[in-house]
């Protein structure tokens, strides 16, 4: 349980790292030229990688990859949601609306 403990402690920080780092941008750098957002994007994203791949290599120890996997999704779905309704301001809601 340890491990199982270990890995969701750091794949979530490395969720909250990689949300800002693919999202945060939008608000924070939205006047800014892209490139200085893809800049400070991939700085984010290195704290994102120091967390991740720890997380999978001791979650490995225990869990086969599509239970990795899915944990790893449902902790994006997990941190994504704040983000989007405190950090971003957005509702999140259902609709019938066609993407095109």
């Amino acid at each position: 349980m340890l491990v199982i403990a270990k890995t969701v402690f750091l794949l979530i920080c490395s969720n909250v790292f990689m949300t800002f780092a693919w999202y945060g941008h939008l608000k924070d750098l939205s006047d800014r030229k892209w490139y200085v957002a893809a800049i400070a994007s991939w700085a984010i994203a290195l704290f994102e990688y120091l967390f991740q791949v720890p997380a999978n290599r001791i979650g490995y120890t225990e869990l086969d990859l599509p239970k990795l996997k899915i944990i790893q999704e449902v902790i994006t779905l997990s941190v994504f949601v704040p983000f989007v309704v405190l950090y971003m301001h957005q509702a999140i809601k259902l609709t019938n609306q066609s993407l095109v």
